[in-house]
């Protein structure tokens, strides 16, 4: 399947391998970056040399080195429209030719205006205001800052295996160690509770006979007079955990958590800066469960591409802020702005949310396919086009296997399949987050390749 030649577009093709990857040029950039770049910014320091992208259409990558690539990482979940999609590029352009920049809150532009009513328009009933930001990490901080001023109260309870940023504040509600160990003490008031991670239950529980024992313990902790939790303005949890490793909780899961939240008077913030925009069979998770929170933290999908984030919320919330409380020098960006509308004018016109259902059926096949051929898999989960295989040197201990995860993610590289979003709280979850428009094909190809890796490695025959 893979081929020199293709009559399909740029952006539906296969693979084409020139050179072993990273190839000379890649490893000649990451000299150079190496030497000029923090390297707190790159792989390159940890002896991890990445490949450089040069040009990305679609569902594909080419190398600094000419190399061209299927992917399934969609750029970290971001590309849901596909990579340079036409559309958003061209509002980017025109938009940047009209207009580069405005004043963040003195001048405001026209398409902030627009995509302000848009995000209203297409997030669940209830949220009525949008504050349009930069990056999920700012989205967040908004969305946690507009719970304290809101309630008056302090503390946030968040979830372990979450993330939601790297900022002083959003990184307090992180809970990857690695990211937090170096900037203690935190933003103070930060709780972590157990996540409903089945595979790995905190609580030594089996679903369902455990009941969501997970949920209830987050009613443990508010209502408790000796957990130490006491004067919580918000919960915050993502749908389905992305960063952690794609861990999928029970269907009953997050209605569970928002009734404890009414129950107590907590605010619920719902992060869906990767499960948003189509990427689980639904423009946001959260519609699986006909759950509406408080505030809703968007961004990645929104411009597929170009940086703009939001936070969402009802207009009771949003009231108790003040004129320029939060604002910044790019806020609203105009370019920014435009290509979320954009964004979201793809995502609607060409149905991708739809697709993303359809075509995430044939993923979840897929994968559940893999695991039963091999016995490095110890879990295959997903919804729509977000999927994520979980490595184990055993299935019975469950002992992770990250060092097999990077073996086959190299393979898979040298295969022609960008497969690259290589996580979870052990490093050994391979996670799965194509273009919503990745064709049949491609994915067929995808999943033959992961395939062909898997077998190398535990053949022993992995380069």
């Amino acid at each position: 399947m893979i081929s020199p030649t293709d009559s399909k577009p740029f952006g539906q093709q296969l693979a084409r391998m020139l050179v072993e990857p990273p190839g000379p040029r890649s490893r000649a950039l990451a000299a150079r970056l190496k030497q000029f770049e923090s390297p707190s910014a790159n792989t390159i320091t940890h002896g991890v040399l990445p490949v450089f992208w040069e040009r990305a259409q679609g569902s594909n990558i080419i190398d600094a080195d000419g190399n061209q690539y299927v992917d399934v990482t969609g750029g970290f979940f971001v590309a849901n429209a596909g990579h340079g999609h036409p559309h958003i590029v061209e509002a980017i352009q025109k938009q940047a030719g009209m207009l580069l920049h405005s004043m963040g809150s003195v001048n405001p532009n026209i398409p902030r205006v627009e995509l302000a009513e848009k995000l209203v328009e297409i997030t669940p009933p209830g949220l009525d205001v949008s504050h349009i930001a930069n990056t999920g990490g700012e989205a967040v901080d908004i969305a946690i800052k507009s719970a304290r001023l809101f309630t008056g109260k302090h503390m946030v309870i968040a979830f372990q295996g979450g993330f939601h940023g790297k900022s002083l504040a959003s990184l307090a509600l992180t809970a990857g160690n690695y990211f937090r160990e170096a900037w203690q003490p935190l933003l103070s008031g930060s709780v972590h509770a157990p996540y409903a991670y089945c595979y790995r239950c905190p609580l030594k529980a089996s679903f369902p006979e455990c009941g969501i024992r997970c949920a209830d313990y987050l009613d443990h902790l508010l209502s408790y007079p000796s957990s130490g939790v006491a004067d919580v303005a918000a919960v915050i949890l993502e749908p389905i955990q992305g960063q952690g490793g794609v861990i999928v909780p029970p269907a009953g899961f997050l209605p569970r958590i928002a009734e404890i939240c009414k129950k107590h008077g907590v605010l619920l913030i719902l992060d869906e800066i990767i499960t948003g925009f189509g990427r689980t069979g639904r423009m946001f998770a959260c519609e699986h469960s006909n759950v509406v929170p408080d505030i809703l933290v968007l961004a990645k999908g929104i411009a597929s591409g170009f940086p703009v984030s939001a936070a969402v919320m009802s207009r009771e919330i949003a009231e108790c802020w003040h004129s320029e409380q939060h604002t910044s020098t790019f806020m609203g960006h105009p370019v920014g702005c435009a290509a979320g509308l954009a964004g979201i004018e793809v995502i609607q016109n060409e149905q991708l949310v739809e697709r993303s259902n359809s075509m995430g059926g044939r993923l979840q096949k897929a994968i559940l396919d893999l695991a039963a051929r091999h016995p490095l898999i110890g879990d295959a989960r997903g919804v729509g086009l977000m999927a994520s295989l979980e490595l184990v040197s055993d299935r019975a201990s469950k002992l992770p296997d990250p060092t097999s995860a990077q073996k086959i993610v190299q393979e898979s590289l040298r295969r022609g399949l960008m497969a690259t979003l290589r996580g979870g709280a052990f490093g050994n979850c391979i996670r799965i987050a194509p273009p919503l428009s990745i064709t049949q094909e491609q994915l067929e190809f995808s999943a033959q390749i992961l395939d062909e890796s898997f077998t190398a490695v535990e053949n022993g025959n992995a380069s």
